[in-house]
């Protein structure tokens, strides 16, 4: 009976031992989730004020674009005109022929090949010349028109892009009479650059340089 008494509060105090064991671990395992939680929510706090400060970064970046873009439209374009390009540059080649309201006798007799000192004379009596017409007329009352082609390969009477005729434009090289009527039909013109660039329309073959030569 004893026995019995003995094994029965043996096998109580081993259950009763489990049980307080169980429970101990239990409580060892509750402690640690705790811990973990806390862990958890400090490594998110941690992570926090890095993604603001990368969102600030990009809000600050987003401002200084439409700065950027603003600057964009101050940038200028250099336009340039053709035509009055055209005009700007023309350098007036100095004409070889000589004027014939303003040349001496001396430079006639020096550059005509077999010119005479009477023609010098007559030359003169006529001048100033208001066009070519008028020098072949004049002074072909003493030469023949042959004589009178041959002079006007050395002298010319000069242009005024307002008034002279036909003849006396077509004394520029390469220009023809139509193209001389059609720039008398475009007049009145403001300025020789104006005519020049008429004559450069009309004529593109024409060397406008050439042409300036032979302005008045």
């Amino acid at each position: 009976m004893k026995r019995v008494t003995i094994l029965l509060i043996l096998a109580m105090t081993i259950l009763l031992a489990g049980c307080i064991a169980s429970q101990a671990a239990e409580e060892s395992t509750g402690t640690v989730a705790p811990t973990l939680e806390v862990s958890t929510e400090t490594t998110a706090q941690a992570a926090t004020p890095t993604t603001a400060a990368d969102n600030s970064s990009e809000e600050s970046a987003t401002v200084d674009q439409p700065a950027a873009a603003v600057a964009e439209p101050a940038q200028t374009s250099e336009t340039t005109d053709a035509g009055a390009a055209s005009v700007s540059v023309v350098e007036a080649v100095a004409n070889s022929k000589l004027n014939l309201n303003n040349v001496s006798a001396d430079e006639l007799l020096a550059t005509i090949p077999g010119f005479s000192s009477r023609m010098t004379r007559e030359f003169a009596e006529y001048a100033p010349y208001v066009s070519i017409q008028q020098f072949r007329r004049e002074i072909g009352k003493y030469v023949d028109d042959a004589t009178v082609a041959g002079y006007e390969q050395y002298v010319y009477v000069p242009i005024d892009i307002n008034e002279s005729d036909a003849a006396t434009m077509a004394q520029i090289p390469g220009l023809d009479a139509a193209t001389a009527e059609a720039l008398m039909a475009a007049r009145p013109f403001d300025s020789a650059e104006t005519f020049l660039a008429e004559l450069a329309a009309l004529a593109p073959a024409v060397d406008v340089n050439v042409a300036a030569g032979y302005l008045k």
